[in-house]
């Protein structure tokens, strides 16, 4: 009567399948699988970082498209090129007839009417029996990158003859103090501006103008080779040694206990050598310089001299006349 007693309002009991004897002694086997929920945060087990969104998109790939230039735009781009091309031409033509210009100023300036210079140093009077031996014109023979250095070596030479006077009377004060000892100075000096100050204008000053002239090679090492001796002359010369014909420190300070005065004037010639002996190191450097910036070299050097002799008259006077001489002697002998 069981059946009769339940009330058939009642909802009956939900029967699970899942709950059955043998289902659930097969499912306790099975690893329980983690539900996947796509829009929760976490990664799944075989990720440990998350990517963010920034990092995974990337730029779409963007074609360029190549833009075919009219025939219109092809002949004005040539023609311009064409116009920058003849702008460039024509700058450098001028350039080359204004230096074109100033060489012929340069060759036609200081020339007589059959075309050969006329000698301007050094400056005598016309009256004078001796006439100027050497062609002189910074501005029109010395480029302008080379005109200043060039200047301060002319000045240079002036002081060093000045230097070389004042020497002169050095001595002679010295030789007015001591006559038995200082006879040798002052004669020596004597000597010594009679000699140096037209030699070095020779032997280094015209071969730096000649140099920075015509931008010569052999010049210039022939002013580097004479000029290094003449920076160790001014060093001895300031130094003073006794009996060498020159007012240095050595013999200056010599006199100081004995004549005061003398002592003095023996030192400022002094010093003029030795300030001699600083500019020309300091210009020694200079010239170097600009040397390095003309791209002269030994080669250069020696192929300007086997020219320079080659074509010498002297040169080839004398190499003809040994040549006959030699011809002579082996025709005779046969």
């Amino acid at each position: 009567m069981s059946g009769y007693d339940s009330n058939p309002f009642v909802d009956p009991v939900d029967i699970n399948p899942f709950q059955d004897a043998s289902i659930t002694q097969a499912t306790q086997g099975v690893e329980k699988i983690d539900e996947y929920n796509p829009f929760s945060s976490r990664t799944s087990h075989h990720s440990d970082t998350t990517i963010p969104i920034s990092e995974q998109s990337s730029q779409p790939a963007v074609l360029q498209t190549s833009v075919e230039q009219s025939p219109k735009t092809t002949a004005a781009a040539a023609q311009a090129d064409l116009i920058r091309k003849q702008e460039e031409l024509e700058k450098k033509a001028a350039d080359l007839e204004k230096r074109e210009q100033e060489f012929q100023n340069r060759t036609n300036i200081g020339s007589t009417n059959t075309g050969t210079k006329v000698n301007n140093w050094p400056p005598l009077p016309n009256f004078f029996p001796v006439k100027p031996c050497f062609y002189q014109d910074f501005d029109q023979e010395i480029p302008d990158d080379y005109r200043r250095i060039c200047k301060r070596m002319y000045y240079l030479w002036m002081f060093h003859s000045v230097t070389l006077f004042l020497n002169v009377l050095g001595c002679l004060a010295y030789f007015t103090a001591e006559s038995d000892k200082a006879g040798v100075d002052f004669g020596l000096s004597i000597l010594w501006f009679i000699l140096f100050t037209p030699v070095s204008f020779i032997c280094w000053y015209r071969p730096v103008y000649k140099a920075f002239r015509a931008d010569s090679s052999f010049s210039f090492f022939f002013f580097f080779f004479v000029f290094f001796f003449q920076v160790a002359v001014y060093i001895i010369q300031s130094v003073g040694i006794p009996r060498w014909g020159n007012s240095g420190w050595i013999s200056s300070i010599s006199m100081i206990k004995q004549n005061l005065a003398v002592a003095v004037i023996m030192m400022v010639v002094a010093g003029f050598f030795t300030v001699n002996a600083v500019l020309a190191i300091i210009l020694l450097k200079m010239v170097h310089g600009k040397y390095r910036r003309t791209g002269a070299s030994f080669t250069k050097a020696q192929q300007e001299f086997s020219q320079g002799v080659m074509t010498n008259r002297s040169v080839q006077t004398v190499a003809a006349g040994a040549a006959t001489s030699v011809a002579q002697g082996a025709f005779g002998r046969s």
